[in-house]
């Protein structure tokens, strides 16, 4: 069943799984709001960081209900406007940020959706896990955008300068977030990725292809924006920030 944004029916609806690009979070789904059940449990699966603490200060007038983030590293391809190809096995990780809590039926509703071998993982504080896929989109997106490249090519030592770059600043900005990251366990973990997706193009990557809005306000972006926060220099994100956006301008 499908439901549009006036029906009657989005008010029995106890829970909302949100899966579009961050830069859409909040168009899509703060009008909805209203409508939802007040007892809606809201899940947010986007790229990078930022929709969160919007949709977290809407929520602050919707006192029953409540808000889930999550990562998910299943590779889906869209191949038209209604057909999404499942292109690869991966891990979904959630945890909840603020509002009301998930009850018990909601989560064995959540988890019953990650059976046949779609694993699912449960984490309390939610953040650090976001920071930590942070840190692999803001490598891997960007550069593989500017570079024209597969994520494999990344993996030459060419690269690993500038990559090194971009973890340590956002391991310094994470840190003033109140999250403690730990740079070589990230960067070991940027280069498994890399690695074990060395065939793959980026989303960012297919995004500039074909002429689409990317998501790096929301990755390299959040990162420069919560540095500006705390007053700290994030130069080699700020440069990756301006670089992508100019591209979008072409």
């Amino acid at each position: 069943m499908i439901l549009g944004t006036n029906d009657p029916g989005l008010a029995e609806v106890n829970l909302l799984l949100v899966c579009v690009k961050a830069y859409q979070v909040a168009t899509a789904l703060l009008p909805l709001l209203n409508k939802l059940s007040p007892q809606c449990h809201i899940v947010l699966l986007h790229n990078g960081l930022g929709p969160h603490l919007v949709v977290a200060e809407a929520l602050a007038q919707h006192p029953g209900q409540g808000l889930t983030l999550g990562t998910t590293s299943q590779a889906a391809l869209k191949i038209s406007q209604w057909h999404v190809k499942h292109t690869g096995f991966g891990v979904t990780q959630l945890g909840y940020y603020c509002g009301c809590k998930l009850t018990s039926e909601l989560k064995a509703r959540i988890d019953k959706l990650h059976q046949d071998n779609q694993a699912l993982e449960w984490h309390q504080p939610v953040l650090a896990v976001l920071w930590q896929k942070l840190a692999i989109n803001a490598v891997i997106n960007p550069l593989t955008a500017l570079y024209h490249c597969a994520n494999g090519q990344l993996a030459n030592d060419e690269y690993r300068q500038q990559i090194t770059a971009i973890i340590d600043e956002l391991v310094n900005v994470a840190k003033w977030d109140g999250i403690e990251l730990d740079p070589a366990l990230i960067s070991t973990r940027v280069y498994q990725v890399i690695k074990l997706t060395a065939a793959n193009f980026s989303s960012m990557y297919q995004d500039v292809a074909h002429h689409r809005a990317t998501e790096i306000n929301y990755i390299n972006g959040y990162i420069c924006q919560q540095a500006q926060l705390h007053r700290l220099a994030a130069p080699h994100n700020q440069q990756l920030l301006e670089q992508v956006l100019q591209l979008n301008r072409l």
